[in-house]
C-alpha cells in the first residue's frame, strides 16, 4: 500500500469514499475550475523559480518567491520524495515506495544544516492543515541526513497568509510513530474489508460516491 498526505486525509475523512475512489477507482477524480487554477499557479511558480518568465496573470507570486530565494542554500522546485516502509529513500516510481510527497519548493543549506520547505495553496486559509508540513519535514530529513532543522510553511498565495512550522530531527521517531498508527488503520480496512462511511458536510456537494446512503446529490 502506498500513501501520501492527501490519501491519508481522504481515508480519515471517510473510509468509504477512500475505498470507492482510491482503491476500487469507481469514481475517477475530475478537475474543477479551482483545481485547474491551482495547477497553473504551481507551474508558474516552478518556472519562475527556474528563472523563466511569468505571465502577468500570475505576477503576484513573484515577490513571494523572491523573498523565499533570499534564503541561503541549494534550491529545488517541485521535489518528489519517496520512502520505503523501512524509511529508506527510494525513487518516486519505485515499486517498494511506501510514502510519497512533493515539496513545491525546497531549499537546503548544508552549512547551517537547515532546510526550508513550502507548499503553495490557492484555496481558503480558513482551516490550514499543518500536518502536511510534518510529513514534508520527515521526507526532507530522510533524504538529507545532515539536516537537523526543517523550517516549513503553507503559503496561501491569494490570501497573503503564511502558516509557519518548525521541526527538528530529534522529533522524527515520535512523528513516524504517529503516522504508522494512522496508516495502520488503512491496512486494517484493507485486511477486513470494512470501509465505514463518515457523514459530514462534504456529502451533499462534494462526494462523488453516488451509491452511498449519505450522498444527496442523486436525490
Amino acid at each position: 500500500m502506498k500513501w501520501s498526505h492527501s490519501s491519508l486525509k481522504d481515508f480519515e475523512q471517510c473510509a468509504r469514499r477512500y475505498h470507492e475512489v482510491k482503491v476500487l477507482q469507481n469514481y475517477p477524480r475530475e478537475d474543477t475550475e479551482a483545481t485547474l487554477y491551482g495547477k497553473e499557479v504551481h507551474t508558474a511558480a516552478q518556472e519562475y523559480t527556474m528563472g523563466k518568465p511569468v505571465s502577468e496573470q500570475y505576477a503576484y507570486i513573484k515577490p513571494i518567491i523572491d523573498a523565499l530565494l533570499t534564503k541561503q542554500g541549494r534550491v529545488f522546485p517541485e521535489v518528489e520524495m519517496a520512502l520505503t516502509v523501512d524509511l529508506d529513500p527510494c525513487p518516486w516510481d519505485d515499486p517498494q515506495a511506501w510514502v510519497r510527497g512533493i515539496a513545491d519548493l525546497l531549499i537546503v543549506d548544508d552549512e547551517s544544516k537547515q532546510a526550508w520547505v513550502v507548499d503553495y495553496k490557492t484555496g481558503s486559509a480558513k482551516y490550514p492543515d499543518k500536518s502536511q508540513l510534518d510529513l514534508m519535514s520527515l521526507l526532507v530529513f530522510a533524504h538529507n541526513p545532515d539536516i537537523f532543522q526543517v523550517n516549513s510553511a503553507l503559503i496561501f498565495v491569494l490570501k497573503d497568509v503564511f502558516i509557519k512550522h518548525k521541526r527538528y530531527r530529534t522529533e522524527e521517531n515520535t512523528m513516524w510513530w504517529d503516522y504508522r498508527n494512522r496508516v495502520a488503520k488503512i491496512d486494517k480496512a484493507l485486511s477486513n474489508g470494512v470501509w465505514n462511511p463518515k457523514q459530514s458536510g462534504l456529502c451533499k456537494k462534494f462526494c462523488p460516491v453516488l451509491t452511498c446512503e449519505f450522498n444527496r446529490r442523486n436525490r
